[in-house]
């Protein structure tokens, strides 16, 4: 079973490969991987909401989920699991971007991204949800597309990202609720 999944997840990537890869797309890919590379959109869009108070709980909870991710994808699962990427595995597939120097499994940048949408669908606007939910889904194909990671790497980014994302959305209450939290701090965050 495990060598039929191996054996459709390169088929797959060489599919992209073969019948996918354009120009203008390979550019859009570029970008959307560019905006993953170390949570740098995520990290901007809660920067920015810090300077509302209608929006500074929901960018402390999508930050403390990019923690979450982080420690557990990036920090701990990878190096548990040393999946090596595709690139090193399948001689004809072409990567498309400079050689990640970690392991494959799971995806960071798609654990990243789907926990942050997690908690931008349930905090913010639906429409601020939705957009980060695209610009989710976007990465998280980019990453395929590219050549770096294979299709499980990102379906379990993903899976790990909203459950980081639900985390964060129960755990950010009680952390505003810590007794020796000083109470201009909660009033900052609108606690």
């Amino acid at each position: 079973m495990r060598h039929r999944i191996q054996h459709w997840e390169q088929q797959t990537l060489l599919w992209f490969q073969e019948r996918l890869r354009r120009a203008w797309l390979t550019a859009a890919m570029k970008t959307a991987t560019f905006l993953g590379n170390g949570g740098i959109l995520w990290l901007t869009a809660c920067a920015c909401l810090l300077f509302r108070q209608q929006t500074r709980r929901a960018s402390l909870t999508a930050l403390l989920s990019l923690v979450f991710s982080a420690l557990v994808c990036n920090a701990f699962l990878k190096n548990l699991v040393e999946r090596a990427r595709p690139f090193d595995k399948i001689p004809s597939l072409q990567f498309l971007i400079r050689k990640p120097h970690d392991f494959s499994f799971p995806s960071g940048h798609t654990s990243s991204s789907f926990a942050v949408a997690t908690v931008f669908l349930a905090m913010l606007p639906l429409w601020v949800g939705v957009a980060a939910l695209t610009i989710a889904v976007l990465i998280a194909f980019s990453r395929m597309y590219l050549g770096v990671h294979y299709p499980s790497d990102v379906l379990c980014g993903a899976v790990l990202g909203v459950l980081f994302g639900l985390a964060a959305l129960a755990v950010m209450p009680l952390l505003l609720r810590i007794s020796w939290l000083p109470e201009a701090v909660r009033t900052w965050v609108g606690a």
